[in-house]
């Protein structure tokens, strides 16, 4: 549930793309979902090292806690689940979890462990998949798993008849069915089981603890941690994944993680062969500076399509932050949010934020999430006189000799928006709000904040409206009701409600419980289509462009399978190889 730029200039775009797809610059190749990879044509042997950047440091590295993108690259790269969603094919996968059966009425599944050990020795057995559970469903640690891990709202039911055998109950049906689990990070019962006791899990694996405390079940281990500088990930000779011809993966034997927050330094790096590959989009306005690179054979540019997670808009809808602020009367009505939606030109706000490489959206599902797509929400078109009838409508007037609206008690109709600083998009995005706002008379002050500082504000609900982006673990919205439902943990304009503040939530609420409990693939679209309307409607967050997608890697890294969800690159990071630098060789 941080973004950047991404996208290409509108004069390189020849010929509109396919969503679905991926390309180099130069030259066809398969589409990401094929799930084909990117191979050498040299047969090359195992090892080497890959760097990457990533923009912001990790809060945290435990991922039961924390939600922010470094906590998940962590994660990704160092722990395993009981089954995977493929990100390129969207199919489900065995992990740890080798085989399952599942009841008539799929919800029951009894699923066979692999055998398997933790980076220390410590085998892996279904106790630590009861521990896990414990400790997501404990109140006190207050998981942001917990949510994602539910179906109508309860619990699974989890025994466990021996080490290797585990039995997961759904309280009811679920559509996606075992896909459920995709969500469900393991812990290692001899690791926390003491700091769950003593109700200090939630502070376990800090960013402070030493690192080999923080044991792995997945293709890397944190070996080191220099704040401020990078993460060094070390090849886990315990994991228990191998190729088809019986290799022992990942064939890396290590990745590094510059911390790099600067995007015009990430880019220096990435050009002089210091990294090699971005954790973030390739902005715009860089295309043209990294196509030489291309051209030399030295650099990868790869095409994923329309984006699936796009940058949002939102404000504050927590009724007790506005109780003294006489801007509450307004700023929270929906009519105020529409007017906002329909004073941005957003074929103007594609050009200038992604010059051109984009395309409008209406809420937060996009073209390139093509199964769940509504092309018919309600949109709004670009008109300042509709948007100052809606202003009108609420009172705003200009009642003096400057610029702005006011309210009948005096009040300036100005707000402060919050967005990443050293964020390319993100800062031009919220400078056009801010330029579109202003023929209306309404005043914005964008204030740029660290990532992390902004995540904190966020979840604390200490922001009048926020620019941001979230990134979605799965393309189908039943395994996001941490975002839909508003009792979720990642419901950002109103986190966490005991109640649906609205009667528009709480119908969005029943609607995404009917979608989720279905296995009818057309009822369950029919079915999210209404919430997408709901959404739209009432505009909890805005939407505007979904940028296309380009990531840079060098040209000595291989063995690829692209996504278009994040990490589109790292997600399969065990079967990542690299060639040496001056030989041609490692690699696979």
């Amino acid at each position: 549930m941080n973004r950047q730029p991404r996208a290409l200039l509108s004069v390189l775009l020849l010929g509109l793309i396919a969503f679905t797809g991926w390309r180099w610059w130069s030259g066809q190749q398969p589409p990401a979902d094929s799930g084909t990879e990117i191979v050498f044509s040299d047969v090359t042997t195992r090892g080497g090292v890959l760097t990457s950047s990533l923009r912001s440091e990790p809060r945290s590295f435990n991922r039961w806690v924390e939600r922010n993108f470094p906590t998940e690259f962590t994660s990704q790269l160092t722990q395993s689940t009981l089954i995977r969603i493929n990100r390129a094919t969207q199919e489900i996968e065995p992990a740890l979890a080798e085989s399952w059966i599942a009841s008539p009425d799929n919800r029951t599944f009894t699923l066979t462990l692999r055998e398997a050990a933790w980076s220390d020795g410590a085998p892996f057995t279904s106790a630590d998949v009861l521990f896990t559970f414990q400790a997501i469903y404990d109140p006190k640690v207050n998981s942001i798993l917990a949510g994602s891990l539910k179906v109508n709202g309860q619990p699974l039911t989890v025994t466990a008849p021996d080490a290797r055998t585990v039995v997961i109950g759904y309280p009811g049906v679920f559509g996606p069915g075992i896909a459920l689990l995709d969500n469900l990070t393991l812990a290692p019962k001899h690791k926390l089981e003491a700091a769950l006791a003593a109700g200090t899990f939630s502070q376990a694996w800090g960013v402070a603890s030493p690192v080999n405390e923080m044991v792995s079940l997945g293709p890397f281990v944190l070996s080191r941690y220099e704040p401020g500088q990078r993460l060094v990930f070390d090849r886990n000779p315990r994991y228990w994944k191998k190729d088809s011809a019986g290799v022992a993966l990942p064939y890396l034997d290590q990745i590094v993680a510059e911390v790099v927050p600067d995007q015009n330094a990430e880019l220096v790096r990435l050009q002089a062969g210091q990294i090699d590959m971005l954790q973030q989009q390739v902005r715009p306005e860089d295309i043209a500076t990294l196509r030489p690179l291309v051209d030399q054979g030295k650099l990868q540019l790869l095409e994923l399509g329309v984006g699936t997670d796009p940058d949002v808009f939102f404000f504050n809808l927590r009724q007790p932050y506005w109780a003294k602020d006489p801007r509450g009367g307004w700023i929270t009505r929906r009519e105020f949010r529409q007017a906002i939606s329909h004073a941005v030109d957003r074929e103007s706000f594609a050009n200038t934020v992604y010059l051109g490489a984009g395309v409008p959206i209406w809420g937060p599902i996009t073209p390139g999430n093509q199964k769940w797509f509504s092309p018919n929400v309600p949109r709004y078109a670009f008109s300042l006189e509709r948007a100052k009838a809606l202003l009108a409508g609420l009172g705003l007037a200009n009642r003096d000799a400057d610029e702005w609206l006011e309210d009948d008690k005096g009040t300036e109709a100005r707000f402060t928006v919050l967005t990443y600083r050293g964020n390319s998009s993100l800062e031009r995005s919220a400078a056009v709000l801010r330029d579109d706002l202003r023929p209306l008379g309404i005043a914005v002050d964008v204030v740029a904040l660290e990532q992390g500082a902004l995540v904190e504000r966020m979840l604390k609900g200490d922001f009048e409206s926020i620019f941001f982006v979230y990134s979605a673990s799965a393309l189908d919205p039943g395994m996001s009701p941490d975002l839909w439902l508003s009792s979720g943990s990642a419901h950002i304009w109103n986190i966490g409600q005991a109640t649906p503040a609205t009667e528009w939530e709480k119908q969005i609420d029943d609607l995404m419980r009917q979608m989720m409990s279905s296995v009818d693939q057309a009822e369950r679209k029919r079915l999210f289509d209404q919430v997408q309307n709901i959404f739209a409607e009432n505009l909890p967050a805005l939407y505007f462009v979904a940028p296309r997608m380009y990531i840079g890697v060098s040209s000595r890294v291989g063995s690829l399978t692209p996504a278009i969800l994040r990490p589109q690159l790292l997600w399969a990071a065990d079967r990542i190889t690299v060639r040496s630098p001056g030989t041609g060789q490692g690699g696979r």
